[in-house]
């Protein structure tokens, strides 16, 4: 990936997606109070009205190998809409990936274009499988990774979770 890429999700969204700095802080603060709590939840797992300062470092200081955080900006109009995460394990084998798209950009297609980006920064970095984990609640994402090839199994030690994994050939 280039510094800032431009994609188009299948609805004709223009979106300029670029890793995460220091610098982006108030506004990755401001983009998750503007999720929706139910988001938010699927998102950190916890069901906070504010995202934390702590929950928040891991997006913002990746380390641009093993890690890297992106943000998607609607092109026309500059507003920060999606952020998405790559994280990898140390020996790069697998990856977990998580995105969060602000309400009103739900259903046109952003989730896609995220997780395609997603795999082929995955892929580029030689991770042999991705996934994803969600709870058992959040359908919409559940469908979305299934209908990109992702295979759900049980998440052990947890019936509210499941994960969606993705293997590259």
């Amino acid at each position: 990936m280039t510094l800032t890429d431009q994609i188009v999700t299948r609805s004709g969204v223009s979106l300029s997606v670029r890793p995460a700095t220091e610098a982006d802080e108030a506004t990755l603060s401001a983009f998750f109070d503007a999720v929706s709590d139910e988001d938010r939840r699927f998102r950190f797992f916890a069901a906070g009205e504010h995202v934390s300062h702590e929950q928040l470092d891991p997006l913002l200081h990746a380390d641009h190998f093993r890690s890297e955080s992106f943000l998607g900006f609607d092109a026309a109009s500059g507003e920060l809409v999606a952020s998405a995460l790559l994280a990898c394990d140390g020996r790069l084998d697998t990856g977990e990936i998580a995105v969060s798209i602000r309400s009103d950009y739900k259903g046109k297609g952003v989730g896609w274009a995220l997780l395609d980006l997603l795999a082929r920064e995955a892929q580029r970095r030689g991770v042999r499988r991705v996934i994803s984990i969600e709870s058992r609640d959040n359908h919409a994402a559940i469908e979305l990774e299934r209908e990109k090839g992702f295979v759900p199994e049980p998440f052990d030690g947890d019936p509210t979770l499941v994960v969606l994994s993705k293997t590259f050939r």
